[in-house]
């Protein structure tokens, strides 16, 4: 060994200014997990029907969203537990769209989507969903 080399090492261990050497990976042809797919997040604030809902919670495919009514200035509040869907890419003449979580819609309501106004509720209803997912799509 050199003096640098040693040098290299005392900094690194004393003050860690020098990050340790790491052995790097190889790239290979596959990328990601062959159990997983990439799926374009569902989105934590959006508008639909005159409300506006806001994540307060996700555990796997299971989430809360805060209901307001946009047109109140001061709405009761309500609660929507759903259990996010995904759906695959597809295409659409030259447009490719990308594959995707997906909010219930109304005809899921009752089976992945439940309204619920008591706050004791809406966390009893989340931990029921998030626990009858199956491992692989948590």
């Amino acid at each position: 060994m050199n003096e640098a080399s040693n040098v290299k090492r005392v900094l690194a261990s004393v003050g860690d200014l020098i990050p340790p050497a790491t052995a790097k990976t190889r790239a290979t042809a596959e990328g990601g997990s062959k159990k997983r797919r990439f799926y374009k997040l569902l989105t934590k604030e959006f508008r639909r029907g005159g409300f506006q809902y806001r994540q307060i919670a996700r555990e796997g495919n299971a989430a809360i969203y805060g209901q307001a009514w946009a047109g109140c200035a001061e709405p009761s509040p309500s609660y929507e537990v759903v259990r996010i869907r995904h759906r695959e890419g597809f295409q659409i003449g030259n447009r490719f769209v990308k594959a995707a979580e997906v909010y219930p819609n109304s005809e899921a309501w009752g089976v992945d989507g439940f309204t619920v106004t008591a706050r004791n509720k809406v966390w009893a209803k989340f931990f029921e969903i998030s626990r009858s997912q199956p491992e692989e799509q948590q």
